[in-house]
């Protein structure tokens, strides 16, 4: 498939290209009225989605703050706001990309051409509108979420006893089980690595591609590693950053720590 990342300039030129769907994903975890904030300033003709709604199904214990939908709600959705199965979706969020991440990662391990803005509408520098975009509602065909492209708990735990590589996402702080302000359960996956997402940034956008290869050189040795994060949203951001670099993209374990915490026969690591 193409690289993951685009960037404004990439953008700039193909804002007129009808097969090129702009989504731009919010979250209340960012805002109290995700949709109001959109309303009033967006990229043009950008769709909106909701990440907490139309890319994850309610929370549940051991699945997480953000299980993924169904791919008969997922196909749904995309039909709902008019993305076709052919079509180039260029994601963004308001921020790092952490949000929109979800979206483009969703989109790509089901075969669809995908690609995250890198720096987003934070450092866009071009026009804006607001309102909302009409769109005509489509027909999608459900496709089956790839096993392959997915870890739970039970392999998170094969794949640390085997030796394997599993990363933790999330702020060092966190991992470190120094705070935890969402989840029960400070802490991290014990014998995971981290590599917080946000260093995947630099000035808002994200960091050359020899730079990311350095960063997740860890990630040589081991084909089959798994990202997580705090309910598998951020993780995407590092699966990506990961892709971009020219690795093989990481498994995403979508229970993430709010599932893995969530369950008490699971062990927790600190420090």
């Amino acid at each position: 498939m193409i690289p993951p990342l685009v960037t404004e300039d990439w953008l700039a030129g193909r804002l007129a290209d009808e097969a090129v769907v702009l989504c731009d994903v919010r979250s209340t975890m960012h805002t109290p009225s995700p949709h109001d904030d959109y309303v009033a300033r967006h990229l043009p003709g950008a769709r909106f989605v909701d990440l907490d709604r139309d890319l994850a199904d309610p929370p549940a214990p051991v699945a997480g703050r953000h299980p993924l939908p169904t791919p008969e709600r997922f196909a749904e959705t995309l039909g709902t706001i008019g993305v076709g199965r052919d079509d180039f979706v260029v994601a963004y969020d308001v921020g790092p990309g952490g949000m929109a991440a979800r979206l483009v990662w969703m989109l790509r391990i089901i075969g669809q051409d995908a690609v995250l803005l890198s720096g987003g509408l934070a450092t866009w520098d071009g026009p804006v509108e607001s309102g909302t975009t009409p769109v005509a509602p489509v027909t999608r065909r459900p496709v089956p979420w790839p096993t392959e492209a997915l870890a739970d708990a039970d392999e998170v735990t094969r794949h640390v006893e085997a030796g394997g590589l599993v990363v933790d996402s999330r702020e060092a702080v966190r991992y470190r089980g120094e705070t935890e302000p969402i989840d029960a359960v400070a802490g991290h996956v014990p014998g995971a690595i981290n590599l917080p997402f946000a260093d995947n940034l630099a000035d808002g956008a994200f960091r050359p591609d020899a730079e990311l290869a350095a960063r997740f050189a860890p990630l040589r040795d081991d084909p089959d590693a798994i990202v997580y994060c705090g309910s598998g949203v951020t993780a995407c951001h590092n699966a990506l950053a990961a892709e971009q670099a020219g690795l093989p993209r990481p498994r995403v374990y979508v229970g993430s720590w709010s599932g893995w915490s969530s369950d008490p026969a699971r062990p927790v690591a600190t420090s």
